[in-house]
């Protein structure tokens, strides 16, 4: 079979390798997309090379069909579409309050043990979800990064006919305010990329450049005054940290979505004089993927204009060449059987 590696420096190879059977307990998906995931150019650019096992094959955003099953796993059978929930919460510690996606020690396959970007990829029965015979798996490949959205949007106790405010209009502030306007609230996006600005409209979303105007008087216009119920931080930037708490209106709620490796200024004043509440939001838990599947299930959302290109599994090398030169698409599918 085919597989991709990342032997560091910018490089990727594309190897032949035997295929394996499962072990007790695992199942073989052969995969049918693998999509690149920010985290999967942080790999790229070196960033994670303390992390990962290089060389290793990386992915984690996927869809596919079950090849074989191991002894022991009777919950699916070959044939049935599937995704995976790449956590593995084995030999972590466990959190007291059940929330074991958020654990110590947990291990997130396709960064610290192999990923999909494969013909064949052997995982844990446990980290699957069944997808139904219709679900098109080009569209399923979406599931991972949607339910990011999902469990933002979840957290978040958004309400029909509440004001969110997405800051950062790249792959997962789309799907953030795909979800939010899905649950009836009012999204505004805010973005500084006149080519996503441009996506961001096509999808039929209010997007605008805080280059260009003053956000927070725009959004007070638009909401009579009262400013934003939830807020959503995607950007990663600090300029998105600090017109959070100036967007946000009182008793507003701020998850933070955008990963900040290091300690940023936050006005925390601002939580004081509007009694903001700022929530934490990490990767997803089993309802999400729930959500997510419904959704992509359902198809009502424009999940097809989120595919900008899809390449052949061989040509990972110049899809990842082509990301650093041209940032501005939104996501990107390996067809893992090509």
């Amino acid at each position: 079979m085919k597989a991709t590696r990342y032997e560091g420096n910018k490089t990727f190879s594309v190897i032949e390798k035997d295929v394996e059977a499962p072990a007790a307990g695992d199942v073989r998906i052969k995969v049918a997309y693998s999509g690149v995931c920010g985290t999967d150019v942080h790999i790229y650019h070196g960033m994670m090379d303390q992390r990962v096992s290089i060389p290793v094959t990386i992915g984690h955003e996927m869809s596919g069909t079950i090849d074989a099953v191991g002894e022991g796993v009777t919950d699916y059978a070959v044939g049935d579409k599937v995704v995976v929930r790449p956590l593995d919460d084995r030999g972590a510690k466990p959190s007291d309050k059940g929330f074991n996606h958020v654990c110590e020690d947990l291990k997130f396959i396709g960064i610290d043990s192999p990923g999909s970007m494969q013909q064949y990829w052997n995982v844990p029965a446990f980290t699957l979800h069944k997808l139904k015979a219709e679900t098109s798996l080009k569209l399923a490949a979406l599931i991972e990064p949607l339910s990011v959205a999902s469990h933002d949007v979840r957290l978040s106790e958004l309400k029909a006919g509440e004001t969110a405010v997405v800051l950062g209009g790249g792959p997962i502030g789309l799907l953030v305010a795909m979800v939010a306007k899905d649950a009836g609230a009012n999204v505004i996006i805010s973005e500084v990329n006149p080519v996503r600005i441009q996506k961001a409209k096509e999808l039929g979303f209010d997007c605008v450049s805080p280059a260009e105007l003053d956000l927070v008087a725009y959004v007070r216009e638009k909401t009579e005054g009262r400013l934003a119920d939830v807020v959503f931080e995607v950007a990663g930037v600090q300029p998105a940290l600090d017109v959070m708490t100036e967007v946000a209106g009182i008793r507003g709620r701020i998850v933070m979505v955008a990963i900040h490796g290091q300690p940023k200024p936050v006005n925390l004043f601002k939580f004081f004089w509007k009694e903001l509440k700022l929530i934490g939001a990490r990767v997803y838990e089993k309802e999400d993927y729930e959500k997510s599947i419904a959704l992509i299930t359902a198809n009502e959302l424009p999940f097809e204009e989120m595919i900008t290109d899809v390449q052949p599994l061989s040509n990972i090398q110049e899809v990842f060449e082509n990301i650093d030169k041209n940032p501005n698409g939104l996501k990107v599918l390996m067809d893992c059987q090509l």
